[in-house]
């Protein structure tokens, strides 16, 4: 099974988030904030790290940064889920070390497929 951990503040977000995760047979973890989300990541390995941006304490740019610092979230792929949309946020949030960015509010019928190229091939094909 796929495991994701996402890292988001807003419950509402991470509820939503999950449950169209879940819908599609993913596992999902969820942190509340960037600290926590480290923590969780080095316990155990994800296959896909969702991040949202404005976190409190630690911004998602510095968790980004931190993740890639150590060898074995190196290949992890990361992506942002953010409300920050304004011009320079995308590169911003990719030279942070994400590999991808989903503009919030997300759309649920397009959701998975904007995640797709950023998870492990499905079993058996």
């Amino acid at each position: 099974m796929t495991t994701i951990l996402y890292i988001e503040d807003n419950e509402q977000n991470l509820y939503l988030v999950s449950f169209l995760l879940q819908r599609h047979g993913f596992a999902v973890t969820g942190a509340s904030d960037g600290r926590r989300g480290l923590e969780l990541a080095l316990a155990q390995p994800f296959d896909l790290i969702l991040l949202d941006i404005q976190l409190p304490g630690m911004n998602g740019y510095d968790v980004a940064r931190a993740l890639r610092s150590h060898s074995r979230l190196a290949r992890t792929p990361i992506v942002a889920l953010t409300s920050y949309a304004m011009a320079g946020d995308r590169d911003k949030a990719l030279l942070a070390g994400c590999d991808g960015y989903i503009e919030k509010p997300i759309d649920p019928d397009t959701f998975i497929a904007q995640l797709q190229p950023h998870l492990p091939p499905a079993e058996g094909g």
